[in-house]
């Protein structure tokens, strides 16, 4: 996965744990991508094991269950941990 998906994954993950999306359209604004990229964001969240519902009262995307930690870590070519 590369450093600017990492990015926007974590860009994301933290918007919607302050219930600060707004639309589809309006984060896909936010985050500089297609709202379809906003999909295939929020599905790979989802495949994480995340809870991730739309209220359409707030308009913000927000975690159906206890707030989804995300961390990323670094293999080296070695199968190392960094």
């Amino acid at each position: 996965m590369s450093a600017k998906i990492i990015y926007r994954l974590n860009k994301l993950h933290q918007m919607i744990v302050e219930k600060k999306t707004g639309t589809p359209a309006e984060l896909s604004k936010k985050i500089k991508v297609s709202e379809r990229q906003i999909r295939n964001y929020i599905g790979i969240l989802k495949e994480m094991g995340s809870h991730i519902g739309f209220c359409r009262k707030s308009q913000s995307y927000y975690y159906k269950k206890e707030v989804f930690n995300i961390e990323f870590g670094y293999v080296d070519d070695r199968g190392n941990e960094e």
